[in-house]
């Protein structure tokens, strides 16, 4: 059974990255949802990894905020695509947490997302066109999700938009 992993580094990351499910969700992703964290839980974070890998994960998303290292040890552990979502917390307010996922050594692949909700709703829209280089049926839902998008921006620009303004 082909999945992607969110792994969030404390409880406290699942507000912002419940955006995250509710996209894999509206895709019809099947997921996984667990807290383990790169520093307070480092042999969880690594037995579930594995785990996840015999059992059919594609994609892993890792979340975490400050130190941000949990997209790091993941990616330490897999070769399966793994996606970092930084959030905000301490005193640089996610800047940390950005930079630390972003710095990640030659070799050791993250990609990186935005601080926080936009990078939670990325992060799984990223994972979704992962999973439709192999699935037809998702790559037309994300072809059809951006006409939805596309029509939206046009409906809203006509409920606002004056062309040549009489001033």
């Amino acid at each position: 059974m082909k999945f992607v992993s969110v792994i969030m580094g404390s409880k406290s990351d699942y507000e912002v990255m419940s955006e995250c499910l509710k996209v894999l969700d509206n895709f019809g992703v099947r997921y996984e949802v667990l807290i383990s964290s790169a520093h307070r839980s480092p042999q969880r974070t690594h037995d579930y990894i594995k785990d996840a890998e015999s059992r059919g994960v594609q994609v892993f998303i890792g979340a975490a905020g400050m130190a941000a290292h949990l997209a790091g040890a993941i990616i330490s552990q897999t070769t399966k695509p793994v996606i970092g979502v930084p959030l905000k917390g301490g005193i640089l307010d996610g800047l940390d947490a950005l930079l630390s996922t972003l710095q990640m050594p030659s070799s050791m692949p993250v990609a990186t997302m935005a601080v926080g909700k936009a990078g939670a709703i990325n992060a799984a829209y990223l994972a979704t066109q992962i999973l439709s280089l192999n699935d037809e049926n998702l790559a037309q839902k994300l072809r059809q999700d951006r006409l939805e998008k596309q029509e939206k921006v046009a409906q809203d620009s006509a409920s606002i938009e004056v062309l040549l303004s009489s001033k």
